[in-house]
């Protein structure tokens, strides 16, 4: 049927453009398409449902230090293999490939840095490498991340998004957990703050550590918190989990949450609890 292929008279011929990649983004949680630089102007959160998007570390510094800046220390610091763990890969190997994918060496990045010119320690998470895991990196650089805070006396705020502790790693990075907890019973002791974000997913080992042991302790919107997954609470304890288990909205209704804090507010949050503790 050759007329099915005659263009219209007077009509020209158009070709067809690419539209380049990442130029819309579409929410996990309401479907909606969203272009993707007004996402980017709204910290990541979908205009329609309030859903916060996943972001890498460095969207979190440039959003909550002052003009992004980190001095950050601890950089070069990397996984060994000390039981020459192998599951479908080899440890080292999955280390090299999350180096790629993230630009990180490890699941933490720490420093010094400063909100509204209050000094301050900080270290965030970064679910890109490895889940968020928890091996003996990240809790090395969380305990000098606590250390720094107790040398200079200023206040500690920890961003946390992690799967839990590092399996490759074993019974060393469970370790983590008493290494991290005993440093922050010292500066809890020396009466400085500590200040614990928690983001979508906070999980396991490192919910069972540091991010529940804050003097304050806030979370992002609808965010999965908790030690064991819910599917295998269920079964342990067999019987149905309550709508919303394990969300920042049941925690905060539970009592383990002081507040949940939009992420287009979290900066002017953090600045709030930074001048409340300096009187």
């Amino acid at each position: 049927m050759e007329w099915f292929k005659k263009a219209k008279e007077g009509l020209a011929r158009q070709e067809k453009k690419e539209i380049p990649d990442g130029l819309w983004s579409k929410c996990t949680a309401c479907g909606e398409i969203i272009y993707t630089k007004q996402l980017e102007a709204n910290c990541w959160i979908c205009p329609n449902c309030r859903f916060h998007f996943r972001i890498a570390s460095q969207k979190y510094i440039n959003m909550i230090l002052d003009d992004g800046a980190l001095e950050e220390c601890d950089a070069n610091l990397e996984s060994l293999d000390p039981l020459k763990f192998k599951d479908s890969k080899k440890y080292p190997d999955r280390i090299k490939a999350a180096q790629a994918k993230s630009g990180l060496k490890d699941a933490v990045v720490a420093g010094l840095g400063s909100i509204n010119g209050i000094k301050i320690s900080f270290a965030i998470m970064d679910f890109n490498f490895v889940g968020g895991s928890m091996g003996s990196v990240v809790g090395e650089k969380i305990a000098r991340a606590i250390e720094r805070s107790l040398e200079h006396n200023i206040p500690l705020i920890i961003v946390s998004c992690s799967g839990g502790a590092r399996m490759q790693e074993g019974i060393l990075s469970l370790m983590q957990l008493a290494k991290t907890s005993a440093l922050l019973a010292i500066l809890h002791q020396k009466q400085i703050p500590y200040i614990s974000v928690l983001t979508n997913p906070t999980t396991a080992g490192v919910m069972a550590s540091y991010a529940s042991l804050g003097d304050v302790i806030i979370a992002e919107p609808q965010a999965l918190l908790g030690f064991a997954g819910p599917r295998v609470i269920q079964q342990t304890i067999g019987q149905e989990l309550p709508p919303g288990f394990q969300s920042s909205e049941f925690f905060l209704e539970k009592g383990f949450l002081d507040k949940i804090v939009d992420r287009s507010q979290l900066r002017d949050t953090l600045t709030l609890l930074l001048k409340y503790f300096q009187r």
